[in-house]
This record gives structure tokens, C-alpha cells and sequence, in this order.
């Protein structure tokens, strides 16, 4: 027998006063006082106050006194006016007498508390994901997260796109990443490869004339994890027939003008900012810049190129930078312990070391005090716009890592300040992509998205002759640092496609076995088209102000890339192997 629930528990209010209700939820925890017994009972919206009184019932009051946390129950009862009020809960004025009670199922005592800020250690949490989700934390995130898909459902819906499902078992095709590969028991010897994305689907799809498709879609990439990646995500995939860059961005700014007032109830400015790639990186340096807080990047090349530290001689001599940032009123705040501690972190980004200077007014000091004089070092500051009390942090070494650890420590040193307000949403696009990344040992190109991005018509002609020098119609739309998502215009011309493959040095061959399905259908007419894809699981972490996407994915990975609840991966049976005519050494 089931009670039949009429509401949940986190709504009832006053306005419900003298109503009897049905409730179903766990048991949050119990109190026995003798005469009266009260219980938290929780669902997924909340909790409400529930009290046993030993006039009502002898049975009804010991099967009260039998419950224990995380019992599953269902109760009928009167809702009254609560003596002893609790403003912690939304339904702290209220609470509800029973008068009959029903218990589904009982429980051993959980290993990890159902609360909050249990602060239990994370794989703990993801062994035992099913009692972590009963958390109201994590049941707000899921709701959250389905309000997301919902708004871009309805919203594109409205905008003349179609849902159209692409295949998990693929070719294998080169994207950035491995492929987590799939082995095929009809074609021994043969793979599938789960999809890193839809991409060459979703051109197929333009080819097929679907014109404005959409698809919230799982994806995967066999790579290294931190807080915002996981091996299996999703994306919000997109993908317009007949547009430019500003048609789709048009759409996009649109979706999350919809999506940040259905979801936060807060207006965005339409359009949105945009910033050039290479703006980006000289003032942040970062594609992704955070532009809630200055510590912009000031390039000081032409001021010590003749001075006498080796340092920053021997990186211009090179081809490299010598760039700084200031942060204001930072002297005070970090000490020079702070300091080598930074410059520790940087070692990840191939930084050598990091130079100091603290603006003391008359005096300055610095860790490059015996090379440069007072008069020098003020110049220098002068230069960074540097006041009394700054601190100014320099790097000199080839650029990528000049921008890769200014880039991160602008931010991490904001972090540490408390500048990174969550609630301050600052998006912008980052636009003029290089087409192309040139790399330094292997003395080529690869494609900076990938091979089938349009570059800008007016640079096409600068193909073979200064490919470096090449600007993508690509764009990415970042929030506080963050990439949401990122798209271009395609290419639909094959003379074109067939030149950007030579440049990125792939020969017929090799063009037939990875892109062959792609070229062929690019032969029987394609329409000019460009999309997006929006990371989901990004975007929520974002908007719900966590930290990391597990907080926001029902069941993912650790760091290993393992589920801890079904334990997978794991072996299988030698008759599975031998079905698939694999071995395993």
C-alpha cells in the first residue's frame, strides 16, 4: 500500500494551515521527547517538521518511536502552526501532526551524513552517489540542470531548429583527443569509437538539409580530468545552414538572454562584447579572459631590451616577451614566501622564475635590485602604472609561456584576494581565432578547432604562402573566465577543404581513411553553414556557482576516470574476449 502524496515537503507554507496532507520522503533525523516525537521528513524540495503525539495512537506512537534516519515513509496529517519556529527552513512556521504512517523500507545507518556540509571526502561521496544525491544541494542541482535543457529545448524549438539524435558507435576520426575506442564482435579485429563530438554528423546533417539542427548530446575524450572535465560529458550541439559568424551568434545571444532570466532571473545587455583572440591574449593572456578584475598584462620589451639582467636580454634575444602585471595594494599582501610559492606554480606553465617588485614609495625593492637602479625600477613601474603599495610580478621567456603563466597566476592572485565574485556574470565572445598552431618541434601546423573551419575569406589567399598568419571565423563564448562553448563558420568549398588538409601535411590517403564518408558527401552540394556547441555541464557548474562539474553530473567520474557506485571499469569474462578474438597481454 502506497499513500497517495498531495504535496511535496519543501511547499508547504502558512497559507497550508488546518489542510490535511499526504507526504512521502526519507526520515532527515528523529527527536523523542517522551509524549511528542518529531522527525525531519525530506524529498527532494525540502523538509518539513513532523510530530507524533501519544494521544492520537498507542500503535501509531510506537511505530514512531521504531523509525531511524533514512527511513522511507509516508504520512497523513494535519498541517499546524509551528510553536517553536525555525527560520533555517522555508517550512520553519509550520509543521505537520500525524495521524497515520506507513514505513516502505528501513535502512542501516548511511556511511556518509545527508546534509550539505558534511565535508566527507569525494570519492566517498561518489561510491555511495545514491545517498550523496538525497542531499538538497544536489537535488537543486539536478532541477537546476533540467530547467537549463528544458529553456534550450524551448528555445531553439522556437527558432526553427530540429532535435536530431547523431550515432555513439563512429569511426574513429583524429579531434584533439583519444578516442575511447569500442571493439567489434561481427568485424574481428575492427573499432567503433565513441563520439568527441557530433561534428562531421552534424555537417552531414547540413548536407542532408535539416538546415537548423540541435541536439543535447553525450560526448567523450580519453584525457587527463580536473574540476571542469570529465571523460564522459554533454554539450548542447548546434549546427545552421546559410549564416555568417553574426547569424549564429545572433542565436546564441538570444538563448542566453532566455536562459539567464528563466533561470537566475537576471537581465544580460545584448550584444554581448567581443574581444579578438589576439587582444585577449595581450591584456589577459588567455583565449578565455576573466575580465571581472583588472591585472591586465603590460608588454615592457622596449624598456629593458638594452638593460643588464640576462634574463630578460637573453628571452628577447630569443624571440621571446617580457611582460608584467600589477596588483594593486598587492605589496602588503604577499610576503616573499607567498611570492616563491607562486613562482613554484608556475613551473607547471615552463616558467623559470618569476621577477618582483614592491612599489614602497621613495624606496622600491626587488629581486633584481643589483641590476636595475631606483631610477630604472621607477620606470618600469611608471610603465606597469604602478602606485605605493603595488606589487608588480614580471615573467620573460618565449611568449605561450609569458601569456600561459600570467594568464594563470592574474587569476589564481584574484582568487586569493576574494575578487572572483560568482554572482557577477560577465560574458563575451573571443573572435579572429588563428586558423592555425604552429609547432615549434615538429616544425608544422595543426588546426587550431579543427580541419574543417572557414578561414577568413580575406586572408585565404595568405593559405600556403603565410599560413601562420591566418584568421579563423571562429568564436568562443566565455564566462568569467570559463569557455561555455565554441563554433566557426565550416568550410563547404572542397578546392578550399582540399588545401587546408595539404597545409596540415595530410596526404590522399591518409584524407580517404579519416575524412573519406565527409569529402564524398561534400561532392553532391553542400550549403555554406556554422554551429556551436555549448558545454552543459559547464555552463551549469557556472550558473549554480560550484566548483566542479561533478557537483552538477548525477553519476560521474573520479579522477581515475572510474565509477565508484558500478565500479566500472572492470574486467570481463574470457568468453567475452574471445567473442571479440581479443587477447590481453
Amino acid at each position: 500500500m502506497v499513500l497517495k502524496r498531495t504535496h511535496m515537503c519543501g511547499v508547504l507554507r502558512s497559507s497550508d494551515i488546518d489542510k490535511e496532507v499526504v507526504l512521502n520522503g526519507w526520515i532527515a533525523k528523529k527527536r523523542n521527547l517522551g509524549g511528542l516525537i518529531f522527525c525531519d521528513l525530506r524529498d527532494k524540495t525540502g523538509i518539513i517538521q513532523i510530530v507524533f503525539n501519544d494521544t492520537v495512537s498507542d500503535m501509531l506512537h510506537h511505530q514512531a518511536d521504531s523509525l531511524r534516519s533514512e527511513y522511507v515513509v509516508g504520512i497523513k496529517g494535519i498541517v499546524k502552526e509551528r510553536q517553536s519556529k525555525n527560520k533555517e527552513l522555508a517550512t520553519g512556521e509550520i509543521e505537520v501532526f500525524v495521524s497515520e504512517l506507513i514505513i516502505y523500507s528501513e535502512a542501516d545507518t548511511p556511511p556518509i551524513y545527508i546534509k550539505d556540509d558534511d565535508n566527507v571526502d569525494d570519492n566517498l561521496r561518489l561510491k555511495y552517489r545514491y545517498l550523496d544525491l538525497r542531499k538538497q544541494k544536489m537535488q537543486r542541482n539536478l532541477t537546476f540542470r533540467h530547467k537549463v535543457a528544458k529553456t534550450a529545448r524551448d528555445y531553439y524549438d522556437e527558432m526553427g531548429f530540429t532535435e536530431v539524435e547523431t550515432p555513439m558507435l563512429i569511426k574513429s576520426t583524429p579531434e584533439g583527443a583519444r578516442d575511447y575506442i569500442v571493439p567489434s564482435r561481427v568485424h574481428p579485429g575492427s573499432f567503433y569509437a565513441l563520439p568527441q563530438s557530433p561534428q562531421m554528423f552534424k555537417q552531414l546533417l547540413m548536407v542532408g538539409g535539416t538546415d537548423r539542427y540541435m541536439q543535447i548530446t553525450k560526448c567523450f575524450r580519453d584525457e587527463d580530468l580536473r574540476a571542469d572535465r570529465q571523460p564522459e560529458f554533454t554539450q548542447i550541439d548546434l549546427e545552421m545552414s546559410f549564416v555568417d559568424m553574426d547569424d549564429v551568434i545572433e542565436i546564441q545571444e538570444g538563448f542566453l538572454k532566455r536562459l539567464f532570466k528563466e533561470v537566475l532571473n537576471e537581465e544580460i545587455s545584448l550584444p554581448l562584447p567581443r574581444i579578438t583572440y589576439e587582444e585577449a591574449m595581450e591584456r589577459y593572456g588567455s583565449d578565455k579572459p576573466d575580465t571581472r578584475f583588472g591585472f591586465e598584462l603590460v608588454k615592457l620589451n622596449e624598456l629593458v631590451k638594452n638593460c643588464s639582467f640576462g634574463v630578460f636580454t637573453n628571452a628577447l634575444s630569443a624571440g621571446g616577451d617580457v611582460r608584467g602585471i600589477t596588483i594593486e595594494g598587492g605589496s602588503a599582501q604577499f610576503s616573499r614566501k607567498d611570492i616563491d610559492k607562486m613562482q613554484d606554480s608556475l613551473k607547471a606553465y615552463g616558467a623559470k622564475g618569476l621577477v618582483w617588485i614592491r612599489h614602497g614609495g621613495n624606496e622600491i625593492t626587488s629581486s633584481i635590485n643589483k641590476f636595475f637602479s631606483q631610477e630604472e625600477l621607477h620606470a618600469l613601474l611608471t610603465e606597469m602604472n604602478a602606485k605605493e603599495g603595488d606589487l608588480c610580478l614580471i615573467v620573460a621567456d618565449k611568449p605561450k609561456i609569458v601569456f600561459d603563466a600570467l594568464g594563470f597566476l592574474r587569476r589564481d592572485i584574484a582568487k586569493r584576494m576574494g575578487l572572483l565574485d560568482d554572482s557577477n556574470h560577465n560574458l563575451l565572445w573571443v573572435v579572429d581565432f588563428p586558423l592555425y598552431e604552429y609547432d615549434e618541434e615538429t616544425g608544422s601546423y595543426s588546426a587550431m578547432h579543427h580541419p574543417f573551419t572557414s578561414p577568413k575569406p580575406e586572408d585565404i589567399d595568405r593559405l600556403q604562402s603565410d599560413p601562420g598568419s591566418v584568421k579563423a571565423q571562429a568564436y568562443d563564448i566565455v564566462l568569467n573566465g570559463v569557455e561555455l562553448g565554441g563554433g566557426s563558420i565550416r568550410i563547404h568549398d572542397r578546392s578550399l577543404q582540399s588545401k587546408m588538409f595539404q597545409i596540415l601535411g595530410l596526404s590522399e590517403k591518409e584524407i580517404e581513411e579519416k575524412f573519406g564518408f565527409l569529402i564524398e558527401a561534400f561532392r553532391y552540394g553542400v550549403p555554406p553553414h556554422g554551429g556551436l556547441a555549448f558545454g552543459l555541464d559547464r555552463l551549469v557548474m557556472l550558473l549554480t556557482g560550484e566548483q566542479s562539474i561533478r557537483e552538477v553530473i548525477a553519476f560521474p567520474k573520479n579522477q581515475a576516470a572510474q565509477c565508484l557506485v558500478s565500479e566500472a571499469p572492470a574486467p570481463v569474462s574470457d568468453v567475452q574476449l574471445e567473442e571479440l578474438e581479443i587477447s590481453i597481454k
